[in-house]
């Protein structure tokens, strides 16, 4: 069942921001660390960021400075949001709710498009 969905992309040129949204169903985002992932084309799908309930937050190493996710708890949101977009940002963005023993709480959703252009 999908309990997830993002919203936010676009297409965009190289340098400016966007500002992903991901509302999710109580159940999935209650109490549960929330993450933002992605897939280019040709590619595995990886895991970009993450945010605990407290507001701890991780970072893959090649996005630290450029991205920052955050929550809102009364909204059952988590954001993400990207500065300086490169054209190897480009990818279809999706949250979920990583498990510790691996795997994710929600069926997938649609994700959203970010298309940076050169």
């Amino acid at each position: 069942q999908v309990q997830v969905v993002e919203s936010g992309g676009g297409l965009v040129q190289a340098g400016v921001s966007l500002r992903l949204s991901c509302a999710a169903s109580g159940s999935v985002f209650f109490c549960n660390t929330m993450g933002w992932y992605r897939q280019a084309p040709g590619k595995q799908r990886e895991l970009v960021a993450t945010v605990t309930n407290g507001g701890n937050t991780n970072y893959a190493d090649s996005l630290k400075g450029r991205f920052t996710i955050s929550r809102d708890n009364a909204k059952s949101t988590v954001y993400l949001q990207m500065n300086n977009l490169k054209p190897e940002d480009t990818a279809v963005y999706y949250c979920n709710a990583p498990r510790s023993t691996g795997g994710v709480r929600s069926s997938w959703g649609q994700g959203t498009q970010v298309t940076v252009s050169s």
